[in-house]
């Protein structure tokens, strides 16, 4: 396991299907990546784990124990700590998977990454946040507190990033571009719209607090946000592309030079996305786009769809011929698969 990412965030962030994505997009541009779950409650994955904190511990079995009596944070929380006491399983197990990329999906509470150093043992954290944090004011300011915490308590390679990007057309528009909100700076702006949010805010030691709080996140200017749309390719490229830079991927990985044309362009930077690109594409022109993407897509299927029909009539074959009775091993020109047909156990050699 020589790159790992430890996927954290509050529920509903995203996390599973983060890296049920990410593992298919890894699969598609040719590195192996498994997925270990250390959620002992996330029964039901959209993914397959190569590795599962349930085969150790269960929520279930902790609630269910007359001796430890706790609840659902409390039973997670006992659980990582039961890891943590055997962390030779969960390396024994990490063996097994040779080279592969590794992405940890881990629980919401967001206790474990902001009290708690169990998780402290992997390379690159994945702080993901839910993108409707933007849409209020008080809400974005705890998640920048939130994540400076978190960016603390692990001490370790971080990226915070912003989910479900392409739902933000869904909601009122932002008083600001995305951009003031990914490069988490002059948050002074922002104190105005937290008062409009609740006039309470603007009042006496509301206000001071909120003065006090987003000068302590610039002073420690530490937090910055990534964007991720699960489903779109250049997004998935250009978080990949900045997550391989962090946690030193991109400066040689385990496969050697065996990189696929994916691979290259993923470290040659061909991915990266500006965040005035995400602006434009997610938020002021999504229908647009839409439609484009829409029209490639068609455009492509006709261009590969004819291309498959005239080298089809070049050598023979009609492809509305009827199928029925067709035999695979009379194919009229070289499809790339090849037949092999074993001999039967008393048949004599000719």
């Amino acid at each position: 396991m020589p790159f790992a990412q430890l996927v954290i965030g509050p529920p509903g962030a995203g996390k599973s299907t983060y890296c049920n994505g990410m593992q298919q997009f890894m699969g598609a541009i040719g590195r192996k990546c498994s997925i270990v779950n250390l959620d002992p409650a996330n029964e039901h994955t959209s993914y397959r784990s190569a590795v599962d904190v349930r085969d150790l511990v269960t929520l279930e079995a902790i609630m269910a124990d007359d001796d430890t009596r706790l609840g659902p944070n409390g039973g997670v929380l006992y659980a990582l700590e039961e890891l943590d006491e055997n962390v030779e399983w969960l390396e024994e197990r990490l063996k097994t998977l040779g080279d592969d990329y590794v992405l940890f999906d881990c629980p919401g509470q967001v206790e474990l990454f902001t009290h708690h150093a169990s998780l402290r043992r992997v390379l690159v954290v994945v702080n993901l946040i839910d993108s409707y944090a933007l849409t209020l004011p008080s809400l974005y300011i705890s998640t920048l507190l939130l994540s400076l915490r978190s960016m603390l308590q692990m001490d370790l390679t971080h990226i915070n990033v912003l989910t479900k990007i392409d739902n933000l057309h869904k909601y009122p528009p932002l008083p600001f571009n995305l951009a003031f909100y990914t490069e988490v700076q002059d948050l002074e702006y922002l104190l105005p719209s937290l008062e409009q949010e609740n006039s309470l805010f603007g009042q006496g030691k509301f206000q001071a607090l909120n003065e006090a709080i987003v000068n302590l996140v610039e002073e420690f200017g530490l937090v910055g946000f990534e964007t991720l749309a699960v489903e779109d390719k250049k997004s998935m490229m250009s978080l990949l592309r900045t997550i391989d830079r962090a946690g030193g991927y991109a400066f040689g990985s385990a496969e050697g030079a065996g990189d696929t044309v994916w691979q290259v362009a993923v470290r040659e930077g061909l991915g990266t996305l500006d965040v005035r690109d995400v602006q434009e594409r997610w938020i002021d022109n999504k229908d647009e786009w839409d439609e484009k993407e829409a029209r490639e897509w068609e455009e492509e299927q006709k261009r590969r769809e004819e291309e498959f029909n005239a080298n089809a009539a070049t050598q023979g074959f009609d492809p509305d011929m009827d199928l029925e009775g067709f035999d695979p091993g009379n194919i009229p020109f070289d499809s790339g698969v090849k037949v092999v047909r074993t001999q039967k156990k008393d048949a004599k050699p000719s």
